[in-house]
């Protein structure tokens, strides 16, 4: 404890603190053990919105240098386009990691390895980094291009490095396209490595760890995941293309701090239906600029339509679908 304070490692010091609050707990002195979590949660809420890991010491170094990117949280959950059933349950993904400690007293562990399954853009990378703002957490991501090698045993160890990263320092760790490392171990075009490779992630999944480190992967091709991964999860998340309602608060997010008094909306959301929350956010961002650029601080019903229609030729040229084409 005195270490990690020496050390300028502020996150591990709490950790370490509220270890001591769950043992004195265990003992039955209660009041001390309130004394020492409130103390805990004072010094994190006299922090602000600031991470409870200094940057500089969550940086990943040495060996795990080319496997983790850490990015720096630019939003939180309250900033994200979400159905009210997705933002119920990771609010209680959110309320079980600021309580962790209480549950770890009533011999339970908050939920913390989650998979994220839905179509592209509909906003699964931006929730993670959400829930690392909402935590005021480091934000990593695996980066699979370094960590899947063609070398035997090699993508096992640096799965190993990553895992032992998660216990030893608190983060949210994303590993996004989870299908290259999840994919089922029956597939056709399968090779014996990428099977040693599931087998260890299993068995990384199943190690406890203190740190409670939140273990995120994202999929696009959920129907692609071995079904032995189900049971490793805690939370399986399903995240769709945003309904009417949802296309218009995305737009108007993203339109900000432009005026659109006069927009028609239903033209609007028709036009709009079919995209993802990235599209529409890339579109809002165009008819914006077309507004600058004309010299105009007002955001016209047909900026947005151009856009939206240059969105879904977009979509079509990659899917090959020319029965709906504008």
């Amino acid at each position: 404890m005195l270490r990690s304070r020496a050390e300028g490692d502020e996150d591990q010091f709490l950790a370490i603190a509220l270890q001591v609050a769950a043992g004195e707990a265990r003992q039955g002195r209660r009041t001390s053990a309130e004394q020492i979590r409130s103390a805990v949660e004072a010094l994190r809420k006299s922090k602000g919105d600031r991470a409870s890991v200094h940057v500089e010491l969550a940086r990943p170094r040495g060996e795990l240098e080319g496997l983790l990117d850490l990015r720096e949280p630019m939003c939180r959950l309250s900033d994200v386009v979400l159905s009210e059933r997705l933002r119920d349950r990771l609010d209680r993904v959110v309320l079980q990691q600021e309580r962790r400690t209480w549950l770890r007293e009533g011999n339970r562990v908050p939920s913390r390895r989650l998979l994220f399954a839905g179509p592209p853009g509909s906003g699964k990378t931006m929730t993670a980094e959400a829930l690392a703002g909402q935590l005021r957490l480091p934000f990593l991501v695996v980066r699979l291009e370094t960590l899947i090698t063609r070398y035997m045993g090699e993508t096992s160890a640096k799965l190993r490095l990553v895992f032992d990263e998660t216990i030893r320092r608190r983060g949210v760790y994303l590993f996004d396209e989870f299908d290259a490392v999840g994919g089922r171990r029956t597939a056709m075009n399968d090779v014996g490595e990428m099977r040693r490779v599931l087998n260890s992630f299993l068995q990384f999944m199943e190690e406890p760890a203190s740190t409670d480190s939140l273990i995120l992967a994202a999929t696009n091709h959920p129907d692609l995941l071995d079904p032995a991964l189900q049971r490793r999860f805690d939370e399986v998340l399903r995240f769709e293309m945003p309904s009417k309602d949802e296309i218009r608060k995305v737009i108007r997010d993203h339109l900000r701090p432009m005026k659109y008094p006069r927009i028609a909306w239903e033209r609007v959301v028709d036009a709009a239906e079919g995209l993802s929350q990235a599209e529409l956010a890339r579109a809002a961002d165009e008819a914006a600029k077309i507004a600058l650029l004309s010299e105009r601080d007002t955001v016209r019903t047909d900026d947005l339509l151009e856009q939206l229609t240059a969105r879904q030729e977009m979509r079509h040229v990659f899917t090959g679908d020319r029965d709906n084409e504008y």
